[in-house]
């Protein structure tokens, strides 16, 4: 279906800020949320991916997990490990992005 004529666009953007060890996922130029991760020399660790509760239920979480870990595939031979449970989640309904868990073992 085709949206409204007159109805807003909304622009969705993917951040990585490795300074600040995170993705972050903006709508219409807003923060909306994150997913954070620490890295090694052996692997990168997501530990927690969270939306702002407002925006939950638009599929943003699942668009910043897909943007993470495919910068990740195109970045990094490291393996993903997953301390988050939303991430742990996602991954089990994307077998596209299991082999990131076993890369370099």
């Amino acid at each position: 279906m085709d949206p409204e004529p007159n109805a807003p666009s909304t622009t969705v953007d993917v951040r990585h800020e490795p300074e600040q060890s995170r993705y972050t996922i903006w709508r219409n130029g807003e923060a909306v949320g994150l997913a954070r991760y620490s890295s090694s020399a052996r692997a990168i660790t997501f530990v927690h991916t969270e939306v702002d509760p407002q925006f939950r239920g638009a599929g943003l979480a699942s668009t910043l997990v897909r943007c993470a870990l495919d910068d990740v595939r195109e970045h990094s031979d490291l393996p993903v490990v997953s301390q988050c449970p939303y991430l742990s989640s996602w991954l089990t309904t994307h077998a596209d992005y299991q082999d990131l868990l076993t890369r370099g073992t």
